[in-house]
């Protein structure tokens, strides 16, 4: 049986270049989703949303392998980052972050089988929180993008430049949630060798 590897069948999605910022127009896809507020390297309810949405992911992966009989890889973490007054969104406010964590579905997951998953998961012995995992469809269209090679915390000049420049240079605005796409693991990864990709939707600006 093929296993699909969507990050190699959507490059333009998840291999951008660390150089300059591009654009790119991102479709409508359908993720798992669970939101909640705080600190993530300090928040119980951030751990609780992780460990959700790997063990659903994975719950759906081997619902699909045997019906209907697609293998795939599961997608990376992926984050959406927040706070009402986005003028104050800055590395030392992050317990009053908001944010949705999310892991990207293929197009065949059903309403059913997250259902079906998400009752399987429920029975382990130590299930995760699974309160407020959702099944929804997400589309951003057109975004700006760029990968940051380095620690989550260094990507804020990154995104100061993108903000400050880039965008008032090519007529843009934000029209989205700051988003990131986690292509390395942190417990196995050495800091300084993670890939992040950064992302902003954006429309023209009046």
């Amino acid at each position: 049986m093929e296993k699909i590897n969507f990050k190699n069948r959507d490059k333009q999605l998840y291999q951008p270049g660390a150089g300059d910022f591009t654009l790119v127009d991102v479709p409508r896809m359908l993720f798992l989703m669970h939101s909640g507020s705080g600190d993530p390297n300090t928040s119980p309810a951030y751990q609780r949303a992780v460990s959700a949405l790997y063990s659903v992911a994975y719950k759906l992966k081997f619902m699909s392998k045997a019906n209907p009989g697609i293998d795939y890889s599961v997608l990376p973490l992926e984050g959406l980052w927040w706070m009402e007054d986005m003028s104050q969104f800055s590395q030392a406010s992050k317990d009053e972050w908001l944010w949705t964590m999310m892991i990207r579905q293929p197009d065949w997951i059903t309403p059913v089988m997250f259902q079906q998953a998400c009752e399987q998961v429920s029975k382990k012995k130590d299930p995760p929180d699974l309160t407020r995992l959702l099944l929804e469809a997400y589309t951003e269209g057109t975004s700006v993008q760029i990968m940051h090679i380095g620690p989550y915390s260094t990507e804020a000049p990154t995104i100061a430049r993108l903000h400050n420049e880039y965008l008032p240079a090519h007529g843009l605005t934000p029209a989205g949630k700051h988003h990131e796409i986690y292509l390395g693991d942190p417990r196995k990864t050495a800091p300084e060798k993670l890939r992040t990709v950064l992302r902003q939707p954006v429309r023209r600006a009046i």
